[in-house]
């Protein structure tokens, strides 16, 4: 047990390491909530009025190539958090995901938006896995529940103050294009920011210039917060070292894995064609980014300072364990729920056809705000929810429990829904707040799986890999509304929604965890 465990105390360094984590989740949370909100807006633009009929596909390329991003950088990053330390890691991370965010609200094309999405995507996903290590090896044994539920409800809270943030430039978007001009910007670079050739004005390429101010976090973490000590001891058995750069360069072929299946499922290859490929391109991404972990494994059993053979094939099949117990509430996530804001936007315009397109424009942007709004004040509850109830309940009850909360949560709410309205909100609410409430068991869980000298990586390859799962996902969503159900929210992520029903088998071949200390 830890020196941590048998105090009472909580020192000051475990308080700013916690403050720290908490505003990088909040604001990974505020960027994953930007791209949903101003999607359809944004492809709008960028597409022009001939491109208007590949908006969905385009939407599910975008989720895709994030959550590949974000895949791939959790094991990047996390590579960098077991070698250099968790903290400077996740100043990287955090500096890495802001600047490129920012730097896509000046894109003039998808397809610089979608290059600048999946750098700024590789910061996001080793800012996750190393805000958890880092938190979960400072505080207590006997505060995990409450540390997992803060963690998942950082990022929901990000998802809340981007849709108020929302909600209020819609409210002042004319002001804010006097204010611009007043202050010297021509009318042309105006209209830049502020307007979409879809009628109206929106202001999506100043929240996503927004979405640059996380780099500011950078110095308070570099200079305040203090390193993990179960690190800082790993590195001085020498545990740290085993840890290679030319390894990394498995981590670079196993990411072209993933970035084929978006290239596959976004052509005109035929079914056959893109299933085996993409099986494929899995296989390349599953060996590539564990080589690292197993190369680290075999040389730190050459040095007797880490874990014995007998343990490799554990490591490497909670690995893969990990990373489907990931997936399937990110895929019902990203390939269903988080098209409600693009849906509201779509049932808003439908309504108001033949208005003016002033009055068009703000009521699509009140709808997709509010409805962000709500799935953010769900998710809130019940990421903190969850992790309790995984203390309380076990980890694989709790877990089979969300399934089944979500599935039927998705779908009544796009079943029961025609039209925006109160009921409306009221589904996204729910829905938002049961598949979210796996981002409070995740953090509760993954680090219980694996030591202190390869966790930052193991987990960040669980819970990432879980993305490229979700990618796949998001690519069906998109190739559902384009091919088979002609842009309807409702058929498409019901049918994604069935993913639910897998985890409900997965979760039996996990051990359970509950009441068990960290592995040092």
């Amino acid at each position: 047990m830890s020196r941590a465990d048998e105090s009472t105390t909580i020192s000051r360094g475990a308080w700013i390491a916690l403050v720290a984590a908490l505003l990088g989740w909040m604001f990974d949370g505020l960027e994953m909530g930007l791209f949903p909100m101003l999607a359809r807006p944004a492809l709008n633009d960028l597409l022009g009025p001939s491109g208007k009929q590949d908006v969905g596909l385009w939407m599910g390329i975008m989720f895709a190539v994030f959550l590949v991003g974000a895949a791939t950088g959790g094991v990047v990053f996390g590579w960098l958090g077991d070698r250099i330390g968790r903290v400077r890691a996740m100043t990287l991370s955090v500096l890495t995901y802001s600047v490129f965010m920012g730097l896509c609200g000046v894109s003039s094309s998808v397809h610089q938006m979608f290059v600048f999405r999946f750098v700024s995507a590789l910061g996001m996903g080793g800012e996750w896995s190393l805000g958890v290590a880092l938190v979960m090896e400072i505080w207590p044994n006997r505060t995990r529940g409450v540390m997992a539920g803060l963690i998942g409800a950082a990022a929901n809270v990000g998802f809340l103050v981007i849709g108020v943030v929302g909600l209020g430039l819609s409210q002042v978007i004319g002001s804010l294009q006097a204010g611009l001009i007043d202050l010297g910007l021509s009318q042309a670079w105006v209209s830049y920011l502020v307007a979409d050739t879809s009628g109206g004005p929106t202001g999506w390429r100043l929240l996503l210039l927004f979405g640059a101010a996380p780099a500011l976090l950078t110095f308070f973490i570099r200079l305040v917060v203090p390193e993990s000590q179960r690190w800082l001891k790993a590195k001085a058995e020498a545990a740290t070292s085993h840890w290679a750069g030319s390894d990394m360069l498995a981590i670079v072929v196993g990411g072209t894995g993933p970035l084929g299946i978006i290239y596959l499922w976004s052509q005109d290859f035929s079914v056959a064609q893109r299933i085996s490929g993409t099986l494929i391109a899995l296989a390349v991404a599953v060996v590539g980014y564990t080589f690292p972990v197993l190369r680290y494994l075999q040389r730190s059993q050459a040095a007797a300072v880490s874990l014995p053979h007998s343990h490799w094939s554990a490591t490497i099949s909670r690995m893969l364990l990990g990373a489907c117990l990931s997936g399937v509430p990110l895929i019902g996530t990203w390939a269903s729920i988080q098209n409600a804001p693009s849906w509201a936007d779509q049932l808003v315009e439908r309504s108001y056809h033949g208005a003016p397109p002033e009055t068009t424009a703000a009521a699509r942007s009140a709808a997709r705000s509010w409805t962000q709004i709500a799935y953010a004040l769900g998710a809130i509850a019940g990421t903190i929810v969850a992790a309790l109830m995984g203390d309380r309940l076990g980890r694989r009850l709790t877990y089979a429990l969300l399934c089944i909360g979500s599935l039927v949560s998705l779908l009544a709410f796009f079943q029961l829904n025609t039209t925006y309205g109160t009921s409306f909100l009221a589904g996204v609410f729910v829905a938002g707040g049961l598949t979210a409430s796996f981002y409070g068991w995740l953090p509760l869980y993954l680090p219980e799986l694996f030591p202190t000298s390869v966790r930052a990586t193991c987990q960040g390859f669980s819970y990432n890999f879980g993305r490229i799962l979700a990618a796949i996902g998001a690519l069906q969503t998109g190739y559902l509304m384009k091919d088979v159900f002609h842009e309807d929210y409702a058929r498409a992520c019901s049918l994604m929604s069935l993913a639910y029903v897998a985890g409900l088998a997965v979760i039996w071949f996990a051990p359970e965890t509950r009441g068990q200390p960290l592995p040092d």
